[in-house]
């Protein structure tokens, strides 16, 4: 149940007000504790007012709203904004409606005597631009009520000009507003003036606020805007259809950084061919000439790095941009040059393209002082080479395109002359030493008999050597294809130890391969594995829970659970992995587990056990043992609890789990052991001393503490409360949430001044729009734009999230036509990771249609700004995704719809869409600018035919 169905269901079962109150209170304790205050009031007075549609004039909703405000749980300001916006809906435009709403404020605002509205309707230190977008639907609420007929007992003109005249003075420094807001509020105000109907009080305050905003919105400012609409309104395709411009770092860093958001999934930097799709499809978008996209596709990628150094030095995020732009960029280019002739363009001229391009992006000192300043990364570590750091990024970038074979040395020595011509990055140079090419020598150094300290120092090294990246990758792909296939579970354990226990080794293989691809193998792998064939099933399985680590951890790492995993035409289910630990009652288990449940209780707890025999473990599949681990730590516990089994010999029985042969199942047992300490209010004595022996014992695997670590520290308290004291003593958890901090590299709890990681104070909605401001933050300021798109569809909706950009978007589009469109292409097109739902086909069949009607409500020039602003993100992002599906198919084969559907059906079906909510003058606006736009007509002939 939601606030609005308890609302709905209180209403019409005659619940009073005062007693609707109190139920709302005690559902928000229950479910929404958490919630942010702004989220919960939004969410109690959208409740009532969306009953105004049903139930118009209702003066016991009135009541409700009038209750909430007065108990405190409903705060004015959250009221006026939540009424105001839902006032343009048509659906609310009923005389008595909008006049009991707007009596709600006025009358308590006279019945008050305060002096001013500052303060109590319009909070303190209210952001201009959201204050103006309230005095906007002010005005267009008071322009309803002028056209409305004049109802015999409701004064909803006067009721709306009232609020009009308490929020205009609210704006106590016009300096703050943009040009383009001033415009649009001019216009507005200058337009509900010359109404007849206007009272003189409300007519003189808007008068004022009028010649205020002339001040600000001249003369050079209106041409201006007159200018960039008439652009817009030509149908170019440069003004529409594509980037627009020749320099675009919104497109290129918002495209990169989802490179290397996904780079372990479809579309991700390790997943080549797509990348390059990617690119090829930006490359048609922009419609820029080989020397601009070579510019400014490197330029973005560079202001990435230069942008992801903090002020203390070099960073993870910044490492891991160096390695993408120095060891993979390169590749994927080459791919790219290939691909990409087939517009046309010779390989011999993308050559030539690149040569002319970089002196212009290495004269950017600004990004590679930055950049060369961090560290050392790829020469060498001693002091001589630090000292001539500053060419050392310029020095590894020109070496490796002309590794790749995208220049020649003679382009390199004409481009940096200074720099020294017998630059060999590291690792290459100790391969030559050895007579090795940088292949053999990985697999040399990556032999059985490394000790571990030699692998984590080849690694360190490889890291600082982007040049070598590529490399190392192919190596460690092919020799874990190779193991699963000849089922050779040593090296198969090897490999997966090391790409568990050292990010970095993971990070340089994210980067250039298909990690999906890996899991695949590794699934297929525990999946088949049958120790009945081998010599010595304990080493075996204790290999084997080595890969079922590297599963588990790579799967969380990347958020990969609902990925789909393929090797070949077998579709593999990782989903024994998350439903480990939910199962642990003996009863609960099926005939083969509870016979392995049964040998494995009486191997492990019995005290006249002489221990694992070799049988058990050959008649033991992994997965089913990974089912009844928590079960046997259940049972276990239960008979310790009830007297019924020895402390030692619980004790004895964990102990199994923390050796080699069994430690990789714990994940699922520390997962209930968890839930059972929540479950029983953490009165659970044994369930905690065991989690604790598990969690701070030092054989317990790294990968299991990263993967059990968030759970820990929220649900385990820095002290436990008072009432479980008893019976348990002064248990300490600080060693448990000790031990999962460290395995998130946080620090050190501190009791003075305690680091907990805090409980997000703002609702999961209120981040995703944080997100999004942020990223505008970042287009205006001409940062680098990032925006993980996939993170905001967990917190939010599809499309709760679509509608809430948008809003914001329109919002941006009145100081600035470009980067909303961009964003909102990108946010549209850009293909999404499985667990998210495509975004275009929702677009253009849910949000579009309640766009284009709510544009009916608005102002003229609003109604303009807005028409104008749909047309270009319509005709943007249907043309990108064209562009997309082309480059898929030319360049790796790929029929089908990634978008969840052809672009040509969502085509098609679009003037059904903009259509959906009525024919208003908006949605024939809409249409006929698309149909007027001959490059859009060509490409969609479909939409023609249905317009």
């Amino acid at each position: 149940m939601s606030l609005s169905e308890l609302t709905r269901n209180a209403f019409q079962s005659g619940i009073s007000a005062r007693k609707w109150i109190g139920l709302c209170k005690l559902f928000i304790s229950k479910n929404l504790a958490h919630g942010g205050a702004h989220n919960i009031e939004t969410d109690i007075s959208n409740s009532v007012l969306v009953l105004f549609r049903d139930y118009p004039g209702d003066p016991a909703l009135q009541a409700y709203l009038k209750q909430a405000i007065e108990d405190g749980i409903l705060t004015f300001p959250t009221y006026l904004t939540t009424f105001l916006a839902a006032s343009r809906s048509p659906e609310l435009h009923n005389p008595a409606t909008l006049d009991l709403l707007c009596r709600v404020v006025v009358d308590y605002y006279y019945a008050s005597g305060l002096p001013s509205p500052l303060g109590w309707l319009v909070p303190y230190g209210e952001p201009t631009a959201r204050l103006l977008n309230t005095i906007n639907n002010a005005m267009a609420l008071l322009q309803t009520a002028l056209n409305l007929p004049v109802p015999p007992f409701h004064q909803v003109m006067t009721s709306a000009g009232e609020i009009v005249a308490l929020l205009l003075p609210c704006v106590t420094d016009a300096s703050q507003i943009g040009t383009e807001q001033a415009l649009i509020c001019f216009t507005d105000a200058s337009n509900l003036i010359q109404h007849p109907r206007l009272t003189e009080r409300v007519r003189g305050v808007l008068e004022g606020f009028a010649i205020a905003l002339s001040m600000l919105s001249g003369d050079d400012a209106k041409v201006a805007r007159e200018a960039q609409l008439m652009h817009l309104a030509s149908g170019k395709p440069d003004a529409v259809l594509g980037s627009s411009s020749d320099t675009d770092i919104v497109t290129c860093t918002l495209v990169l950084n989802h490179l290397i958001f996904n780079r372990a999934s479809d579309f991700g930097s390790g997943d080549g061919p797509r990348a390059v799709a990617i690119l090829v499809a930006l490359l048609r978008w922009t419609s820029w000439t080989p020397v601009t996209f070579y510019s400014q596709l490197i330029v973005s990628a560079l202001t990435c790095l230069a942008q992801s150094i903090s002020s203390t030095g070099a960073t993870r995020a910044s490492s891991i941009w160096r390695a993408f732009t120095i060891g993979r960029l390169p590749h994927l280019l080459v791919r790219f040059q290939k691909s990409a002739q087939s517009e046309g363009i010779v390989e011999a001229d993308w050559h030539s393209a690149l040569q002319y391009a970089l002196p212009a992006i290495l004269h950017r000192t600004d990004l590679l002082e930055k950049i060369d300043n961090v560290g050392s990364t790829g020469g060498s570590d001693t002091a001589s080479e630090k000292s001539v750091m500053p060419q050392s990024f310029t020095a590894e970038f020109l070496h490796q395109l002309f590794q790749v074979g995208l220049i020649d040395q003679a382009v390199v020595a004409s481009i940096n002359p200074h720099q020294p011509n017998d630059f060999h990055p590291r690792m290459a140079a100790e391969a030559q030493e050895a007579n090795l090419d940088l292949a053999g020598y990985f697999e040399a150094k990556l032999s059985p008999d490394a000790s571990p300290a030699d692998i984590e120092v080849l690694l360190y090294r490889a890291w600082k050597d982007p040049c070598c990246h590529a490399a190392f990758a192919d190596v460690v792909v092919k020799r874990f294809t190779s193991s699963t296939n000849n089922v050779d579970t040593e090296t198969l354990s090897l490999v997966c130890k090391m790409l568990c226990q050292h990010e970095m080794a993971l990070d340089m293989l994210s980067l250039h391969a298909k990690i999906t691809d890996l899991v695949a193998h590794a699934l297929a792998f525990v999946e088949d594995y049958d120790c009945e064939t081998v010599g010595d099933p304990q080493t075996a399985v204790t290999h084997l829970g080595d890969v079922v680590l590297f599963v588990e951890a790579t799967i969380a790492r990347f958020n990969l659970g609902t990925h789909p995993f393929m090797v070949g035409d077998r579709r593999l289910n990782a989903d024994f992995l998350k439903t480990a630990g939910m199962s642990h009652r003996p009863d609960e288990l099926k005939e083969e587990d509870l016979s392995a449940f049964s040998s494995w209780n009486k191997a492990l707890f019995d005290p006249s056990s002489e221990g694992i025999e070799d049988t058990i473990l050959r008649a033991t599949r992994p997965k089913v043992l990974l089912k009844i681990a928590p079960a046997l730590f259940s049972h276990a516990i239960s008979q310790r609890m009830e007297g019924k089994m020895d402390k030692d010999v619980l004790s004895n029985g964990i102990s199994y789990f923390l050796g080699p042969l069994l430690n990789w199942t714990l994940a699922g047992v520390i997962k209930f052991l968890l839930s059972e300490v929540q479950r029983r209010g953490y009165s659970a004595p044994v369930h905690l001393d065991v989690l604790k022996t598990l969690l701070t014992s030092d054989s317990c695997p790294p990968a299991v503490l990263s993967l059990s670590a968030p759970n820990t520290l929220r649900i385990i308290p820095e002290t436990l409360p008072e009432h479980t004291r008893q019976g348990q003593g002064k248990y300490d958890p600080k060693p448990i949430r000790q031990a999962a901090r460290r395995a998130l590299g946080l620090p050190e709890e501190d009791l003075h001044n305690t680091l907990v990681m805090p409980t997000p104070t703002a609702h999961w909605h209120e981040q995703a729009r944080h997100l999004v401001t942020s990223t505008f933050a970042a287009a205006r300021g001409g940062r680098a734009v990032a925006l993980d798109v996939d993170r905001c569809l967990l917190l939010s909706p599809p499309t709760h999230f679509l509608t809430m950009l948008f809003a914001e978007l329109s919002l941006a589009y009145m100081g600035d036509t470009e980067f909303p469109r961009r964003i909102a292409t990108f946010v549209l097109t850009m293909p999404r990771t499985p667990r998210s739902p495509p975004l275009l086909p929702i677009f253009l069949h849910l949000v579009l249609p309640s766009l284009v009607a709510a544009a009916d409500s608005m102002s003229p020039t609003e109604q303009a700004m807005q028409v104008d602003f749909l047309v270009a993100v319509i005709s943007s992002s249907l043309t990108s995704a064209l562009h997309l599906e082309w480059a898929l198919l030319t360049t790796c084969g790929e029929e089908r719809p990634v978008l969840g559907q052809s672009v040509t059906s969502m085509a098609r079906r679009l003037a059904g869409d903009v259509r959906r909510r009525g024919s208003g003058p908006s949605a024939a606006m809409v249409l006929q600018r698309l149909a007027a736009m001959q490059p859009f007509v060509a490409n969609f002939p479909t939409f023609a035919a249905e317009v």
